[in-house]
């Protein structure tokens, strides 16, 4: 019986994968054909519906990477979320985790218009690490805590961690600072890191 059902799931799988590719492969031949007939917008459209299936190809991989918990909070997969966005962002990924009076939020953003802003104040260590501001390494990675007002003049925190053009956020409102950085240091960087090059 549970041979039965891993070979259903395995084929579910290829099945799955074979359709991406004649998705991936038609849209190559679309962009291809729309190039050598000039019509270079045709073209870059397709290219562009390519690279948007790998980013949510991607996106979902990276779902499966995360952590089914933080701190004292389950994972919930029902909010699990990848989107492909409009204009100069590619996706965006979501997850959360526990209840909504102590909610954390997880978002993974590939080709973010943050990251020059963040690498800023990583770079020049006297700007990052003044006033509500914290530059912190994440297995490896430097990060940025950032101290804000939450409901009822609590004060919360967020880390956003920058990855070439990928910016990571945690918000994790209701706790203190070191179990947020003890959050994100559950975070699979590296495996992320993999993903996203």
């Amino acid at each position: 019986m549970i041979m039965k059902k891993l070979t259903i799931l395995i084929a579910v799988f290829f099945s799955a994968l074979i359709v991406k590719a004649q998705d991936f492969n038609k849209q190559l031949a679309d962009a291809r054909t729309a190039y050598a007939a000039g019509k270079l917008d045709d073209s870059r459209f397709a290219m562009q519906q390519m690279l948007q299936d790998l980013d949510m190809i991607t996106g979902k991989e990276i779902l499966k990477v995360l952590p089914a918990k933080m701190q004292d909070q389950n994972v919930n997969t029902a909010n699990d979320n990848v989107t492909g966005a409009s204009g100069f962002v590619g996706v965006i990924i979501h997850r959360d985790y526990g209840a909504q009076d102590k909610n954390v939020s997880l978002e993974v953003i590939s080709n973010s218009p943050l990251i020059a802003g963040i690498n800023t104040l990583l770079s020049l260590p006297l700007i990052g690490n003044t006033g509500d501001n914290k530059v912190i390494r994440i297995n490896g990675y430097k990060a940025l805590v950032q101290k804000t007002t939450g409901d009822n003049n609590r004060t919360d925190y967020e880390i956003q961690l920058p990855m070439n053009t990928t910016m990571i956020t945690l918000k994790a409102p209701g706790y203190t600072q070191d179990q947020v950085i003890a959050m994100a240091n559950t975070l699979p960087i590296a495996q992320i890191a993999k993903l996203v090059q």
